[in-house]
């Protein structure tokens, strides 16, 4: 009973995995051994490591190497006169192999619910309607001593579950920005960008018309005759129009240090609309 909140202190450990040392402070009530009731507030010291690993899926890990703990403080609610110094030796020893079997335990429970996080990050996730994308280690973890380095391979799947061919080669770590405090940084390269846009690239397909962009003049062969005079003489007079906008070829992303570009290819076919079921084309624009 009266367990306190425990203070917890992490620490990352170069290549290997996480310290945790937890002071914890508690009272264990119970019979004592010469009638009535006894109880001990006791301080003790968790240390435990922990080593970050990868398993056959790809999928980045904690599991626990050592785990000790040590007794800070004993204190009983008995007269010291009712505690003589072997009886006193005996429960110390005592606490000394109860407390790793009942406070170890949590340290893995602790580990499961952040390797649960990391199954989470790579699982399948969707991408609209488009396709999906999954995260797995391209490489095992790299642990510095104030962060953890990833490095993921991306799986781009189309809506009919093709794989999207990426580019191998990896860029220079060397070449990425410097790690800030405190911050999770998600660094992406433009490959994977322009891989995920083609995924996307169906989503950029729709039609124009007066319904669909309000606030516009009215869009019709006489507003685009205004527009392009050349054309004016052999488009139909006061007829709607229906812009059809379909991707060309796939997006391309370049990132420089002072600039990242997102070229969209498509083309714009404009349509007379008429009481006519069937739409009459005039002409395709390169956009």
């Amino acid at each position: 009973k009266d367990l306190h909140p425990p203070v917890i202190s992490l620490a990352l450990q170069p290549g290997s995995g996480l310290f945790m040392a937890v002071l914890i402070q508690m009272t264990i009530a119970g019979k004592s051994f010469i009638g009535g009731n006894m109880e001990l507030a006791l301080a003790a010291n968790l240390t435990a490591s922990s080593r970050l690993q990868q398993d056959t899926a790809g999928i980045p890990g904690f599991s626990c190497r050592s785990c000790h703990v040590a007794l800070v403080s004993v204190r009983t609610n008995l007269p010291s006169s009712m505690l003589p110094k072997v009886m006193s030796k005996f429960l110390d020893s005592t606490l000394q192999k109860v407390l790793p079997e009942l406070l170890c335990p949590a340290v893995d429970v602790v580990l499961n619910l952040v390797n649960a996080k990391f199954t989470t990050m790579t699982s399948e996730m969707p991408l609209g309607s488009a396709g999906t994308l999954q995260y797995a280690l391209l490489n095992p973890p790299l642990m510095n001593e104030t962060f953890i380095e990833l490095d993921l391979k991306t799986i781009l799947h189309q809506k009919e579950g093709k794989e999207v061919d990426l580019p191998t080669d990896q860029p220079s770590l060397v070449s990425l920005p410097p790690k800030r405090d405190a911050a999770t940084q998600l660094i992406l390269s433009a490959n994977f960008l322009s891989a995920e846009l083609s995924v996307l690239q169906a989503s950029f397909n729709l039609e124009i018309s007066n319904d669909t962009v309000p606030g516009l003049p009215p869009l019709g062969t006489t507003m685009l005759g205004a527009l392009i005079p050349e054309i004016s003489r052999v488009l139909p007079p006061s007829q709607l129009l229906v812009i059809e906008m379909r991707e060309a070829k796939a997006p391309v992303v370049t990132i420089t240090p002072e600039k990242s570009f997102v070229q969209l290819f498509s083309t714009a076919e404009f349509w007379v609309s008429s009481s006519d079921p069937a739409l009459e084309s005039l002409f395709v624009l390169d956009v």
